[in-house]
């Protein structure tokens, strides 16, 4: 059971990296707005992160996994409130697009663990994803502004 939920957080924390380079680059590479639908697959990421939290108290997992997983969660919530439901203009305003740059580096950091708990190879290749959508993250606003 626990070897299915390390794999599944570990295969969610990798689309979540994906998903978030693909968006930064795309975002650089056509100097535009990328649209809505390139951040469905991240956002599709909730069903997995809930059912990791549901299952989380039958696999004895400690108080720092619940944190991870409930800090993506919450960052996935504000992404899909803020850019989907109110759609807030939000990232011209300095105070607000650090706050939200830092949630999203807290979950995506937090996802680490996540997927370290699939073993050695899951933890290497996330950090190396991690690093290289924290990049991306960084230059694509330098280059676009948003």
């Amino acid at each position: 059971m626990n070897e299915r939920l390390n794999l599944i957080g570990a295969i969610t924390a990798h689309v979540i990296f994906i998903s978030s380079i693909i968006t930064f680059s795309s975002r650089m590479i056509f100097k535009i707005s990328t649209g809505h639908w390139i951040g469905i697959p991240i956002l599709l990421m909730i069903f997995p992160l809930i059912y990791l939290l549901a299952k989380a108290p039958g696999s004895d997992r400690p108080f720092i996994y619940y944190l991870q997983i409930g800090l993506m969660l919450v960052w996935l919530i504000v992404l899909f409130l803020v850019d989907y439901i109110l759609r807030v203009d939000f990232r011209q305003t300095q105070w607000m697009v650090i706050s939200y740059v830092m949630l999203y580096f807290a979950g995506a950091g937090g996802m680490i663990g996540i997927a370290s708990l699939a073993g050695r190879t899951w933890t290497i290749s996330s950090i190396i994803l991690f690093l290289i959508a924290a990049i991306l993250a960084f230059v694509q606003r330098a280059v676009t502004g948003i």
